[in-house]
């Protein structure tokens, strides 16, 4: 705790005079281009990741990037969703796994959730994980390990359940709200996004440029 009063000091001190005036703008309100979500791992950093500035992204976090479909209780997560593209009207949605993800290794060995009822039943969410696998929905990378390979397919387990909130069907098919999944390699700061044509998970540098080739 020490280090992260000590950080804040040097923030008020330090960081924030020589920014003022964003800050003071922000202050107005925000107009986030995207909704980002991820997983809370600590190894995540989302700002960092996509070099943005506060105030760009509208961060939703939880243990394994997992969305439940708009059809069960309400949640943070379905507010989160609503308020992003009712209220501030992202242009983009993004989901992104990351290696490693524990979430997805409770998943595949529920011996890891012994203890834990609460994770176990968020796991819930993604249990069409197996089944997006098992049916070869996603082309698998050959140097992909099991995890990695599902992983990947929690993103697009999840992009589906995003497509269960009116508010997204509605956004998307009036061409005001773009959907992308994405895995991020932390130990390599590789980035992959979801190729829906080819359905794999291609260079962030070559899913760009076939971006770029289709809006022209």
């Amino acid at each position: 705790m020490h280090r992260l009063i000590s950080g804040m000091r040097d923030f008020h001190e330090n960081v924030f005079p020589s920014r003022r005036a964003q800050f003071e703008e922000l202050a107005s309100g925000q107009r986030p281009s995207t909704l980002f979500i991820t997983c809370s791992d600590s190894r995540i950093v989302p700002q960092m990741l996509t070099q943005t500035e506060p105030g760009e992204l509208f961060v939703l976090r939880n243990a394994g990037n997992i969305l439940p479909p708009a059809t069960t209780e309400l949640s943070g997560e379905a507010a989160t969703i609503e308020y992003a593209v009712q209220a501030l009207q992202v242009e983009d949605v993004i989901v992104c796994g990351h290696s490693h993800c524990g979430a997805i290794a409770a998943l595949l060995r529920p011996e890891l959730m012994e203890g834990l009822p609460a994770v176990e039943k968020w796991l819930g969410y993604a249990e069409k994980v197996r089944r997006e696998i098992d049916e070869q929905g996603l082309t698998v990378d050959g140097d992909d390990d099991l995890l990695t390979t599902a992983i990947k397919a929690n993103v697009l387990v999840q992009l589906n359940h995003l497509r269960t909130y009116p508010a997204v069907v509605e956004a998307e098919a009036r061409g005001a709200l773009r959907m992308h999944g994405c895995f991020y390699r932390f130990e390599t700061g590789a980035v992959t996004v979801f190729d829906e044509p080819r359905r794999s998970f291609v260079p962030v540098a070559e899913y760009v440029a076939h971006e770029i080739v289709a809006a022209r």
